[in-house]
This record gives structure tokens, C-alpha cells and sequence, in this order.
């Protein structure tokens, strides 16, 4: 059963009506994702899929932004497992977030970025805010975009579509993530929640199973995909992790200046 006494980074409210807010709560790094607050979602959607209290779920961010994606500051602290445990935990986010029973839709507005575009895109629904950027940047960081991005980034989109963003980087606004189906809608700044909180309450109500049985063949045939995919990216994302490039790049974020990438 979720319990709030084992989340630091993730404060949640349960409504009346069945719908569990969770919310992404380190505003003050853009809910950027570091070791604690990676541990913490590896584990959230067991958590969820377990609590009968929850009918439905919408996954927000505090602050200006939904996340900024990894953290990558000089402060981040490491997850209860350690750092060695990073893929492992990688793999538990994709996996448990397509196994949870219970539909999720997230609420994005601001930045979606790296891992934080991958989780709210893994969601059933995606409401986003107009003001909305789109974007996988692990490649501007000198990494391989390794934590689930190939998968949904692709059957979303399309092969080429996906590959292009993924090896540039490039930001997306909402209404063109819209147009090529990485959203399902795009609303005001001010009505993003309202919107998810819509549309999870009228799930709720429904007949729990008959919606449970609606999407879970599709996320299984989203897991066959990630079955296929994940274990080579994440491999590929840790080799990278070590490179020259991805050194550079975490000095420069740090230091602030534009990296200079060498290719190694």
C-alpha cells in the first residue's frame, strides 16, 4: 500500500473520489531526478498497482516544471541502493509503470526533459500545457538515451521521427508533440491539472476492470518492446555514462559553458 512516510520526492493526495495525485516535489531543481528521487519511482507504480484505494492516478510536477529530467549537479545526492543500482531501478520504472492496473495520465506543463519526458509519455493519457516543451536530451549530456526513451519515443512517433530527436536532442512545443501523436491534449497553463483531474475521475467511476482489461494488452505490447529494447540501451546508456564526452558534458553543465564533444 503507498504510504506517504516512504516518499521524499514524490508528495501525494488521495481525493474522495478514488484519483490519487502524485506529485513530483523537488521544485526548487525543476523536479530534476536524482539517486533518492530515482529509487522513489522505481518503486511508485508497485506501490500504486497494490493500494485497492487508488481508482486512478495523475503524475504532475511541483513548481514551473513537470522535470527537468536527470540530475546532474555537483549536490546530487545517491538512491538508498547506490549507484550501482541505477539500471536495475532504470528498468523497474518502465516495467512497473506499464504493469500498473490502474490508469495514470499525466498532467505536464513547462519541461518534460530526459527522464521526465519518458515517464509522462509512458503514461496513459498526457495532458500538456500550450507553454510546454517536449525533449530527450540524454544526448546533450553525452549519453545514449538509454532509460526507456527509444521505446516510447518511437512507437509514439516513428522509427525516424524518434531518431532524429533522440540523437539531436531537439526540443519540442506542445502543439507539434501534439500533432505527431506524443500528446493526447494540449490546454491552457491554468487548466493542465483540471483537465487530468477530468478525465482521472471519470475513469475512476468506470467499471475498474473492464478498464484495466482496455489497457493492459497495449502496454504489453509496449513491454514487448521494451523487453527487446531496454536491455541494449541501458547497457548502451552505462557504457556512455563513462566516455570522455559524458565527462565533458557534466563539467560544462556544471561550470555552465557550452560542452565541446570530441566523439569519444
Amino acid at each position: 500500500m503507498l504510504a506517504q512516510s516512504d516518499y521524499e520526492c514524490i508528495r501525494f493526495e488521495r481525493r474522495d473520489d478514488g484519483v490519487l495525485i502524485a506529485t513530483f516535489n523537488r521544485p526548487e531543481k525543476l523536479n530534476a531526478i536524482d539517486g533518492r528521487f530515482h529509487y522513489e519511482l522505481s518503486r511508485l507504480w508497485v506501490d500504486v498497482d497494490s493500494d485497492t484505494g487508488i481508482k486512478a492516478m495523475v503524475v504532475t510536477g511541483a513548481g514551473r516544471a513537470f522535470s527537468a529530467g536527470g540530475d546532474f549537479s555537483a549536490t546530487r545526492k545517491p538512491g538508498p541502493n547506490g549507484p550501482g543500482a541505477t539500471m536495475h531501478e532504470a528498468r523497474q520504472i518502465v516495467d512497473n509503470l506499464l504493469d500498473c492496473h490502474q490508469p495514470v495520465i499525466s498532467a505536464v506543463r513547462s519541461y518534460a526533459m530526459g527522464l521526465g519526458a519518458t515517464i509522462g509519455l509512458l503514461c496513459d493519457i498526457v495532458v500538456a500545457g500550450r507553454g510546454t516543451t517536449f525533449a530527450d536530451t540524454h544526448v546533450n549530456m553525452g549519453i545514449g538515451a538509454g532509460d526507456g526513451g527509444q521505446v516510447i519515443w518511437s512507437l509514439l512517433i516513428g522509427v525516424n521521427r524518434a531518431k532524429y530527436h533522440l540523437m539531436t536532442g531537439e526540443r519540442l512545443r506542445a502543439e507539434d508533440a501534439m500533432a505527431m501523436g506524443l500528446v493526447n491534449f494540449v490546454v491552457d497553463e491554468d487548466e493542465v491539472l483540471d483537465r487530468a483531474l477530468e478525465i482521472a475521475a471519470r475513469l475512476a467511476a468506470g467499471p475498474g476492470l473492464a478498464i484495466s482489461a482496455s489497457k493492459a494488452p497495449i502496454n504489453r505490447y509496449i513491454k514487448m518492446v521494451s523487453n527487446l529494447v531496454l536491455p541494449l540501451s541501458l547497457s548502451m546508456e552505462e557504457a556512455t555514462m563513462l566516455s570522455a564526452d559524458a565527462r565533458e558534458a557534466r563539467t560544462a553543465f556544471q561550470e555552465k559553458c557550452p560542452p565541446v564533444f570530441r566523439g569519444g
